[in-house]
C-alpha cells in the first residue's frame, strides 16, 4: 500500500514530495470463502489511518484512492468499502483489470520516449500486460496471478530446477494463450517493485556508475545472470542482497520468472524499467483532465522545461545560442570533412537547451555540477547512456576534463564516439562565448575555408569586446576537434550590408 502526494509548483509543472509505503500483503489476508479475515481488516484501516496523518499535513486540492486485485477478488467488497469509509472518511475506488492495466500503460507512455512496447505490472494477486503502438493503447490483459501466488509453485523460498521449470511451463502457456504477445520483438518495460529490485540488483552485480533507475535498459543475459546467482544463494543470504529489498526477498524468484518468461515470448528489443507505475497512470488521467489529453505531447522537451525552470536558466539567450549553434553545425559539417549528421544536431540542440546549468549550484565548479546532476538525475524521455551523452556535451569544458567525466564509462562508447561528442561539446561552449554577456551581441556571422583554416566573421549590433574574448580564449578547443584553425573577425552589423 503506498501514499504518494504531488505538488504543482509556480513554475507549473508537478513534483513528487511525499511516497510513504506500508507493506500489507492483503493477498495473504483472503480465507477459504475469499473474504479479508479479521487480521486483514486491521491492517488495511490501521495502514490508511497512518496514511490520513500523512495526508493531514497537507493542503490538499484532490485526493484519490484505489484498489487492486486483492480487493476486486474479495466476495465482501461492499464490507471492506464500507468500513473504510466508516472508519478513515476515505472512498476506495475499485479498479477494474482493464483499468488497471490502463494506469501503467499511461504512465509509460507518459514518461519515457518509447513508442511502441509491452508492458508488465506484477501485483501480490494479478499481473498487467499490455502493447501500445505509436503511444496508443492496443492491447491489455490481466492474468489472475501474482508474486504471492506464484510463490506457491516453490516449496522453499530457493526452489529446485525442477520447481522453476514448472513454474516457467505453466507462465509460457498463460502468456500463449494471448496472440498478440507473440514474437513481438519491441521493448518488455517492467512495472513496480519486483522490476526495481531486478534493476537494483543488477545494477550492484555490474557496480553501475550511475545513479537512477528509470529507463535503465537489461538484456535476457542480464536477467538470467541475476536469476542464477539467487539460486546460488543460501536461505540466509538472500536476504543480504544488495539491492533487494527484505520485503521482497521471498517473491523476488516467482517474478523474476515472470520477466524472463515473457521476455521469451515476445523475443524483446530488451527489458526497460518504468519507475513510473500504476499511482503515476492514477495521477497523470487527473491531471489530463486540465490538459484535455491522455498523452502529454512531448515527454522529453517537459523535462528540458523542468530542468530550465529548476535552475533558472534563461530562454531568450538559450534559443539565441542555439540559433548560432545550428548555424555553425550545419556550415561546419558542409565546409568540412566532418561526419556530423541529423541525429548529432538533436543531440546538440538538447545540450544547448541545459548548458552550463551548474553554474546555479556554483560558477567557478560548474561544468563539474553540470555534469553530475544531467548524468545522475532522471531525465524522462532518455535512456541512461542518452542521458550521460547529454551530460558530456552540456558540460564540456576541455579535453582534459571531458576525458575525466568519460573515463569510468569508456567502454559504453567506441573511441569515434567519444571524439564526436567531444568536438560537438567543444562547438556548444564557443557559441556560448558569443553570448557571453547574454545581450545577443552577435546576429549572425559568415564562414569560410581558406589556406589558413576557417574564417569566421561575426558581425554584432553592440560592443563586443567580453564576447571577442572569450571567443578568442575558448577557441582552441573547436580547433582542437576540428584539426584546423579559426581566425575571428567581428564586425559592426552595418558592415555587413557593405560586404555584401
Amino acid at each position: 500500500m503506498r501514499l504518494v502526494i504531488y505538488l504543482q509548483e509556480k513554475a507549473g509543472h508537478l513534483r513528487e514530495v511525499e511516497n510513504v509505503k506500508a507493506v500489507a500483503r492483503l493477498r495473504n489476508h483472503l480465507n477459504t470463502d475469499n473474504q479479508l479475515t479479521e487480521q486483514g481488516f486491521e491492517i488495511l484501516i490501521r495502514t490508511l489511518k497512518s496514511f490520513k496523518e500523512v495526508v493531514g499535513t497537507y493542503s490538499l486540492t484532490e485526493l484519490v484512492c484505489v484498489a487492486t486485485a486483492t480487493i476486486r477478488q474479495a466476495n465482501d467488497q461492499e464490507a471492506i468499502l464500507q468500513s473504510v469509509q466508516k472508519e478513515t472518511g476515505f472512498s476506495i475506488r475499485i479498479l477494474s483489470e482493464k483499468e488497471e492495466a490502463f494506469y501503467g500503460y499511461l504512465a509509460v507512455v507518459n514518461s519515457t520516449s518509447l513508442e511502441e512496447g509491452i508492458t508488465v505490472d506484477i501485483g501480490g494477486g494479478s499481473t498487467e500486460v499490455t502493447y501500445f503502438k505509436n503511444r496508443q493503447l492496443v492491447e491489455a490483459h490481466s492474468f489472475p496471478f501474482g508474486a504471492l501466488t506464484l510463490r506457491t509453485f516453490f516449496k522453499d523460498i530457493i526452489p529446485q530446477e525442477k520447481e522453476i521449470f514448472e513454474l516457467r511451463h505453466f507462465l509460457m502457456k498463460q502468456f500463449s494463450s494471448l496472440p498478440w504477445l507473440f514474437q513481438k520483438q519491441v521493448p518488455l518495460i517492467g512495472i513496480g517493485g519486483s522490476a526495481r529490485n531486478l534493476v537494483q540488483m543488477d545494477q550492484a552485480m555490474k557496480k553501475y556508475p550511475l545513479a537512477g533507475l528509470h529507463q535503465y535498459k537489461m538484456r535476457s543475459s542480464d536477467i538470467q545472470a541475476v536469476m542464477t546467482y539467487l539460486n546460488g544463494l543460501s536461505y540466509n543470504d538472500l536476504w543480504k542482497v544488495e539491492g533487494l529489498s527484505s520485503d521482497r526477498a521471498d517473491i523476488i524468484l516467482p517474478t523474476i520468472t515472470v520477466f524472463s518468461s515473457l521476455y521469451e515470448t515476445i523475443q524483446a528489443e530488451s527489458f526497460i524499467l518504468s519507475r513510473k507505475g500504476l499511482r503515476d497512470g492514477v495521477f497523470y488521467e487527473q491531471l489530463s483532465k486540465e490538459l484535455g489529453t491522455y498523452l502529454f505531447p512531448n515527454v522529453l522537451e517537459d523535462s528540458i522545461q523542468e530542468l530550465i525552470n529548476d535552475y533558472d536558466l534563461h530562454p531568450k539567450q538559450i534559443l539565441h545560442v542555439q540559433t548560432l549553434t545550428r548555424k555553425l553545425f550545419n556550415q561546419i559539417e558542409e565546409k568540412t570533412d566532418l561526419d556530423w549528421y541529423p541525429v548529432d544536431w538533436q543531440l546538440l540542440k538538447r545540450a544547448s537547451y541545459v548548458f552550463n546549468l551548474g553554474k546555479y549550484i556554483d560558477s567557478e565548479s560548474s561544468s563539474q555540477h553540470t555534469f553530475y546532476l544531467l548524468a545522475n538525475r532522471t531525465i524522462d524521455g532518455l535512456l541512461h547512456n542518452e542521458r550521460l551523452e547529454l551530460a558530456l556535451v552540456a558540460s564540456f569544458k576541455n579535453k582534459t576534463v571531458f576525458n575525466q567525466y568519460i573515463h569510468p564509462y569508456k567502454d559504453w562508447f567506441s573511441k569515434q564516439r567519444r571524439k564526436k561528442l567531444r568536438s560537438l561539446g567543444s562547438l556548444l561552449k564557443f557559441a556560448y562565448c558569443l553570448d557571453a554577456t547574454k545581450r545577443q551581441v552577435v546576429e549572425d556571422f559568415t564562414l569560410e575555408v581558406t589556406d589558413k583554416g576557417l574564417d569566421l566573421t561575426l558581425f554584432c549590433t553592440q560592443d563586443w569586446m567580453p564576447e571577442e574574448y572569450q571567443a578568442e580564449k575558448q577557441k582552441k578547443h573547436l580547433e582542437k576537434a576540428l584539426k584546423t584553425a579559426i581566425n575571428l573577425q567581428f564586425k559592426r552589423k552595418e558592415e555587413e550590408k557593405t560586404l555584401m
